[in-house]
């Protein structure tokens, strides 16, 4: 969608009177490899993607703050006021939008004083685990920056979704989808570490070879799935770690330190959990060195491993996810792949090489669609920059 299609879209909804409406653009985001580390301290490596969440806004003069989204029209405009911001479920997506509003004012202590009507509408498929709700939440906080005159920077947007997400929205997720919406560059990955903040951009040179994102089409919501359970098993797994070492987080122990304290964990489910933080965190960090010295193929095999540990030990994978992955083994061509996201259902993503883009997609969807009995979708995707304002 470019920016006048945009303007159009929006004047269709909310008329031309008024304020000529700020353009924004948030991508999703995929993550290459480091699943499920970012709430525990570890490594991860994703990318901004050139899909994503397209906004257009103006300034109101009452308290009125009105929501239309393009992918939902049968809501129609949702209206809420900004005295009363509390969380509603009954609005649905509008409190990902209404949670950053809260979030300027409870965490940079930021007060918005006036409504705001907003256009929204993204090609990030539904609910498939590329991140739409982090795309729309910072996608939100640069929308107030634009139209308020703040200057939050990019970082502390971030932040501030991700405090939205956890404490408006109750889910317990980390940085690492905000961060990589928020600070996305072209042809980049960011291998952060989410304990320190500490980053840099690696250079993804995929000579002759795709990005392929596999969606599976069945819907899951984070905040109703096993998600807050997986955290609270680490958090389990971590209290008991620290009566016998000294550790903020369980991706601080190397594998091997893991080994010589994983019986300190009383409850082997949650210790299952803590085994596959503490070997992501490992296999991230190799994957990025292998990376760095062109080594794609051994970069491939992690993503692999990666899977079986997300499969074996922390269990959020499912038929759906399995049957992309293990069947995507098996093609000529394909690299790795792995599921992505935080699981139970959502997406996969794998490197292909280019010249079995076709075969791949031909193989993996129609085994899936055999054993699964719905289609999954394909995505060949590009590595996009981050939330940005979309100019004349």
């Amino acid at each position: 969608m470019n920016r006048q299609e945009l303007l159009n879209a929006f004047f269709d909804i909310f008329g031309t009177d008024g304020a000529q409406p700020v353009c924004v653009f948030s991508p999703g985001r995929v993550n290459l490899i480091g699943e499920h580390t970012d709430y525990n301290g570890g490594h991860v490596f994703p990318c901004a993607l050139t899909i994503g969440t397209y906004f257009a806004a103006r300034k109101r003069e009452d308290r009125k703050v009105r929501f239309y989204s393009g992918n939902f029209p049968q809501n129609g405009i949702i209206e809420r006021s900004l005295d009363a911001i509390e969380f509603d479920a009954e609005k649905g997506f509008s409190n990902y939008l209404m949670g950053m509003i809260w979030a300027y004012d409870k965490k940079l202590g930021i007060r918005i004083e006036k409504g705001l009507d907003v256009y929204l509408w993204g090609n990030i498929p539904n609910s498939s685990g590329l991140s739409s709700s982090a795309s729309v939440e910072v996608g939100m906080g640069k929308v107030i920056n634009l139209l308020f005159g703040f200057q939050v920077p990019n970082l502390e947007i971030a932040k501030t979704g991700q405090f939205s997400e956890n404490r408006y929205n109750g889910l317990n997720c980390g940085i690492m989808d905000q961060f990589a919406i928020a600070m996305g560059a072209r042809d980049k990955a960011m291998f952060l570490d989410t304990a320190t903040l500490e980053f840099e951009y690696a250079p993804i040179q995929l000579l002759k070879m795709r990005i392929v994102v596999i969606c599976t089409n069945k819907k899951r919501g984070l905040v109703d799935s096993k998600y807050n359970e997986r955290c609270e098993e680490c958090g389990r797994a971590l209290q008991d770690l620290q009566k016998v070492t000294d550790i903020p987080a369980l991706c601080a122990l190397t594998d091997e330190q893991f080994e010589k304290v994983q019986d300190a964990i009383s409850d082997p489910v949650a210790r299952k959990r803590a085994r596959h933080a503490v070997t992501e965190n490992t296999r991230t960090v190799k994957a990025v060195e292998l990376l760095k010295k062109g080594d794609i193929e051994g970069f491939g095999k992690l993503m692999n491993a990666s899977h079986v540990s997300l499969r074996d030990d922390y269990e959020v994978t499912g038929i759906e996810l399995d049957t992309i992955a293990e069947t995507a083994w098996t093609v000529d061509g394909c690299i790795g792949a792995r599921m992505t996201g935080a699981g139970f259902g959502g997406c996969a993503v794998a490197i292909v090489k280019e010249d079995a883009i076709d075969r791949f997609i031909e193989t993996v969807g129609q085994k899936y669609l055999e054993k699964i009995g719905y289609a999954a979708d394909f995505y060949v995707v590009e590595i996009g920059d981050g939330t940005q304002e979309l100019k004349e």
